[in-house]
């Protein structure tokens, strides 16, 4: 095996043995950026000399007994909206193409602080407005999608371009391409992971985590990005949870009878359901659970996200409009047309629901569902057709299934259950009680291992 290939936890324990050193490990990441990254488009700029500074003095740090922790020299992207110092956050716009960042993001900082290695800037599409990332091709079939808007994040990952990086999600944003590209996407609670330096889409929405190669190491990355700042007034201070126990003999999981499953291409049901049972085989107990209030669901998501987006984007949207791609700008003018009275309302609907999901939640410990209803469609197409004959645009399929978790702020991951007949990767999700991250993270782990999915 590569070192490329190997997974954090992996390289961490092999640095620790004196295995491998932490400049092979970025050297070999490195190497197979220049290999992959033609195809892929996974990376707005690569930071490869400033990469190979920081292995060489992570080794003698480490060497000389002043590990900084589990991440110390390994490698990783950060998606192209969060601030490094000195270094471009252009967001994937011409908008921000002269943009220099003058200060570390929270997230980068407290990355910096663990020993994690930048390797550079990974694609989103533009302003993480979308869900498709153009630039990017899909890890598994560079005719496809890759997902979005964290898409250069989860096939950097998923190409052993990085051994982790970390996405945003908003609607769906890391947990979408981290399904589409068979590896591990985990949104935290709101509040959670700073936000501080990092380019907003919509504030009520976004969030920021890791995608990883397994849970093990989504676990090791959320260690180093959690934590309270003052900065972003969404912080909240939050206890440390034992997230070792894997045992599953008490777990309820809440299995849906409605929405989850609708409108869900078969194959990706099939999976999905399989993987279910594979926790009911570990001990968990299935229960069957209603999902409050669907109907709202798509008008709260775009209710809140549009005019937020565009409240952001006001003033640029004047002076540099020109510059946005078509989408986007068209997204960014539609939300200038919402009323106050119309956010209001979806802000009360906000609240609403998430009453209603503290209540269903009140039966389980973690929900399990899809993470989006089908895999990964090819480069171009824009609706999916489902068996009753409905249509629905794309975007708004992959969202569908992720925007809950957004709307009520509870923790979410995305990891593989699967293939399809073309090998393309599914993705099943688990959601939790708010800052309930350890019982999520307990039985996905508990899952891979048992599924024998995880990587060496």
């Amino acid at each position: 095996m590569k070192p490329y290939e190997l997974t954090a936890t992996a390289a961490s324990a092999a640095i620790r043995a004196g295995e491998i050193s932490p400049v092979e490990l970025v050297d070999s990441v490195l190497d197979r950026i220049e290999q992959v990254e033609p195809q892929l488009g996974a990376y707005v700029a690569v930071t490869a000399d400033q990469a190979r500074n920081a292995a060489r003095a992570a080794e003698h740090e480490i060497a000389a007994g002043r590990s900084r922790g589990p991440l110390h020299g390994i490698p990783m992207g950060l998606k192209d909206l969060i601030d490094v110092t000195g270094l471009a956050t252009t967001a994937s716009s011409r908008v921000r193409a002269t943009h220099r960042a003058e200060a570390d993001s929270a997230v980068a900082a407290r990355l910096d602080a663990a020993g994690a290695i930048l390797l550079g800037k990974t694609h989103t599409h533009e302003f993480a407005y979308g869900l498709i990332t153009p630039q990017t091709r899909n890890a598994t079939d560079p005719t496809r999608i890759a997902g979005g808007s964290s898409g250069g994040s989860a096939v950097a990952v998923a190409a052993g371009a990085a051994t982790f990086a970390v996405g945003t999600d908003t609607g769906g944003s890391i947990r979408v391409p981290a399904a589409l590209n068979g590896v591990v996407g985990l949104k935290p609670t709101y509040g959670r992971v700073s936000r501080h330096g990092v380019v907003p889409l919509s504030w009520s929405l976004d969030h920021v985590g890791p995608i990883t190669r397994t849970v093990a190491d989504a676990d090791l990355v959320l260690n180093a990005l959690s934590g309270y700042d003052s900065r972003d007034p969404a912080s909240v201070p939050t206890p440390a949870e034992d997230r070792q126990e894997s045992d599953l003999t008490r777990l309820r999981v809440g299995v849906p009878t409605n929405y989850y499953f609708d409108h869900v291409d078969p194959e990706v049901t099939a999976a999905v359901r399989q993987g279910i049972e594979q926790l009911r085989d570990l001990g968990a107990q299935l229960v069957d659970v209603e999902i409050p209030m669907t109907r709202y669901i798509k008008a709260i998501q775009w209710g809140l996200m549009v005019p937020e987006a565009s409240s952001y984007h006001e003033q640029t949207l004047r002076t540099a409009g020109e510059h946005y791609g078509d989408d986007v700008r068209l997204f960014l003018e539609a939300g200038e047309l919402l009323s106050a009275g119309d956010y209001l309302r979806a802000q009360r609907a906000r609240t609403l629901m998430r009453r209603a999901w503290a209540e269903m939640l009140a039966e389980v410990d973690v929900l399990a569902a899809p993470a989006v209803p089908m895999t990964a469609v090819p480069v171009g197409q824009e609706t999916v057709t489902w068996p009753d004959g409905t249509s629905e645009a794309v975007a708004d399929a992959y969202v569908r299934l992720a925007a809950p978790a957004n709307i009520t702020g509870v923790p979410a991951l995305s990891l593989p259950v699967g293939q399809d007949r073309m090998g393309l990767p599914i993705g099943m999700q688990l959601l939790g009680h708010p800052f309930g991250e350890g019982t999520v993270l307990r039985t996905g782990r508990a899952y891979e291992q048992a599924a024998a999915v995880v990587p060496a």
